[in-house]
């Protein structure tokens, strides 16, 4: 809550219920400019849930998120535009399976940012260079391991140039030998100074990267600090108990 950040989104009194499961009870946050913000809890804390309603993909029963100063609750607003600017990588890939990747990597900022051809190529280059994968510009998702495939998703999202990138458990769907490659290119993306909220099982990327680590537990957040305090002096009996499971 440091006010010399820019606030990207703010989060106020977020609650979430799924008919009688009352998954998110009232979260209240905010995300600055270039923070990396990495999400842990038990399955079933609510996090994936918080994490897909800052986007509206889940739509939130009540609570108001502030997104670039604009209320994206409200119903009269166009949240596709706002999405636009919000990049998401899922524990999927979601890759269209009969596209190259390059033209997977160009669809959107070509209809949605209504960029030339040579100009969403020329961007979805860079950035397959940059994760070493530009010589798998014309494979298709299904030549490609599960590493390269995630890592494609996740410059797939950089090609519309979002403000805020959203990674939903993006590396539990990929063999162990592979977590490290993925992880690698987020490691950049935070070097870069990319806002980013992360619900992740990997607690040493958390302690390394993050500069905020929040425990979500039944619907509420119940701790949040740097990674310093939070692995060292987590303050809840809960938190404690948590680490020392996964720890």
């Amino acid at each position: 809550m440091t006010t010399n950040k820019e606030t990207l989104i703010q989060v106020t009194d977020l609650q979430k219920s799924f008919k009688n499961l009352d998954v998110l009870k009232g979260i209240t946050t905010d995300i600055n400019k270039g923070d990396v913000v990495v999400v842990i809890g038990p399955s079933g804390s609510g996090k994936s849930t918080f994490l897909r309603t800052l986007n509206l993909l889940e739509v939130p029963t009540s609570g108001t998120i502030m997104f670039e100063g604009v209320n994206i609750t409200d119903k009269h607003v166009d949240i596709n535009i706002h999405r636009q600017k919000m990049g998401m990588v899922f524990q999927q890939f979601n890759l269209f399976p009969h596209m190259t990747i390059l033209k997977n990597m160009t669809i959107a900022p070509i209809k949605l940012l209504k960029k030339s051809k040579e100009e969403a190529e020329a961007k979805a280059m860079e950035l397959l260079k940059r994760v070493g994968l530009e010589d798998r510009a014309e494979a298709y998702p299904s030549q490609l391991s599960g590493g390269q495939k995630q890592r494609i998703a996740i410059v797939r999202a950089l090609c519309m140039e979002p403000d805020v990138m959203l990674f939903d458990e993006p590396t539990s769907a990929l063999d162990p030998e592979m977590v490290g490659e993925v992880l690698q290119v987020m490691r950049d993306l935070a070097k870069d100074g990319m806002t980013m909220v992360i619900v992740t099982h990997e607690m040493g990327f958390a302690r390394e990267v993050a500069n905020r680590v929040m425990f979500i537990d039944e619907g509420v957040i119940m701790e949040e600090a740097s990674p310093e305090d939070f692995f060292n002096n987590p303050k809840s009996d809960r938190l404690k108990d948590f680490l020392s499971k996964v720890l």
